[in-house]
């Protein structure tokens, strides 16, 4: 099977999006699948690794410098490359709603080849941090409208990280067929001991609280300043930033703010990772923060319960985040800073239950396992081949034997 991953910048750094495409691509490949990407060159590292079909950068007036704190870079469009690229595939997937994924979905339409993708990003992880929160709802309304009718009512099958996305997709009609099946995580051994280090219980020893994730005004870190505030830990809390994002020099100013006002004991640690720093880091916490309003899946998250930390994740309207965590200790209402200084001290309140349950996370997290998730893809790609071929009906698909319920979903049918 001949599989096409249509991509803006496939081996930008940073950005949770091409991660998680560069991951998939691999495990599709580790599983005897011939890939290729069409992407723009490597922006980053000219004389690195290059995609297969390779596209200029293109660059947005005004728009440029606020584009490149996000981490994210967009390619162009124009020229042969894009059709010499749909004609080799088999079955083209796109993982945005761009300028490139529509010219090379166009191509795809016209050549009768199937069309895929993934849903990464919501119009409120753009529009917001233009906009501002408020003021961004209306823009925000008008580009999901023209997400769904341009571009994922032309899709074969529509792959949802969570249900929170599919349930979304599902009220705007999309004629695509949505299923839910997770980005999926790389396996990663847990390096925590299993046994707490002699010092856990004691009273006077610094609390690890990490947030992990782009600084990003739908990330909503200071939420997370504010329960500090009202935590009776403060005085314990040794607090950990890992990303990096448009919101940097403010959230670490407000950071700082703790610590200068004595409402921290440790001054904060604020700094981008890598993947094996981010492993140290998670497993010498004793609680990890996710605060996000605006999330599609929250991967990030995921690489830290690998490592056996206890979790507390934001439940929003626009965040499918939540759905990692065991039970409601580890949930609080989006923007609630009180409810968020309650879990806080209630898994401060209880070391040996926090590490126990740790471990469960740590557990919990088999089931999203790339490996599998790239199974249900490849079953995902026949499918819709299958169909244009007319071996199969629209209203009759397949369910994708390898997703289970419990671990990674259900395919979900939905014809508008």
């Amino acid at each position: 099977m001949r599989i096409l991953f249509v991509v803006n910048s496939y081996f930008s750094q940073g950005n949770g999006l091409d991660e998680s495409a560069r991951r998939t691509v691999q495990a599709l490949r580790d599983a005897g699948q011939e890939v290729r990407v069409l992407s723009g060159e490597n922006f980053e590292n000219p004389n690195g690794p290059q995609p297969e079909y390779r596209m200029k950068k293109f660059y947005f007036p005004l728009m440029q410098p606020m584009l490149d704190s996000f981490g994210y870079a967009y390619a162009d469009w124009h020229g042969p490359v894009v059709e010499e690229a749909v004609r080799w595939a088999d079955v083209i997937h796109l993982e945005e709603t761009f300028f490139l994924h529509h010219a090379a979905m166009n191509r795809a339409r016209k050549l009768g080849k199937p069309i895929t993708g993934t849903y990464h990003v919501h119009p409120e992880n753009i529009v917001y941090n233009c906009l501002g929160h408020r003021a961004g709802f209306l823009t925000c309304q008008i580009l999901y409208r023209y997400w769904c009718r341009v571009f994922y009512d032309h899709y074969n099958y529509l792959q949802c990280p969570t249900d929170n996305v599919r349930e979304r997709l599902v009220r705007h009609h999309v004629k695509a067929h949505c299923f839910t099946l997770s980005n999926g995580v790389i396996p990663d051994t847990c390096i925590r001991p299993t046994t707490p280090p002699a010092d856990y219980l004691d009273e006077n020893r610094p609390l690890d609280l990490i947030y992990i994730g782009r600084t990003a005004i739908e990330k909503d870190q200071p939420t997370l300043y504010k329960a500090i505030r009202l935590s009776k830990y403060a005085k314990r809390i040794r607090l950990h930033i890992a990303g990096r994002g448009p919101k940097l020099e403010q959230y670490t100013k407000m950071a700082n703010q703790l610590y200068e006002e004595g409402v921290l004991t440790y001054p904060p640690v604020v700094g981008f990772y890598n993947r094996d720093q981010l492993r140290q880091l998670a497993a010498h916490a004793d609680l990890a923060v996710h605060c996000a309003y605006v999330e599609v899946e929250g991967m990030s998250i995921t690489e830290a319960l690998q490592q056996a930390v206890v979790p507390v994740i934001a439940t929003a309207r626009y965040s499918g985040t939540a759905t990692y965590a065991l039970d409601d200790r580890s949930r609080f209402p989006e923007g609630d800073a009180k409810a968020l200084a309650e879990k806080i001290d209630y898994w401060f309140d209880h070391p040996q239950e926090r590490w126990e349950m740790g471990f469960k996370y740590a557990e919990s997290m088999k089931q999203y396992e790339i490996a599998n998730c790239a199974q249900s893809l490849i079953q995902m790609f026949q499918n819709a081949i299958d169909e244009k071929n007319g071996e199969t009906h629209a209203t009759d698909r397949p369910v994708l034997s390898s997703i289970k319920r419990k671990a990674l979903g259900k395919l979900h049918k939905h014809t508008a």
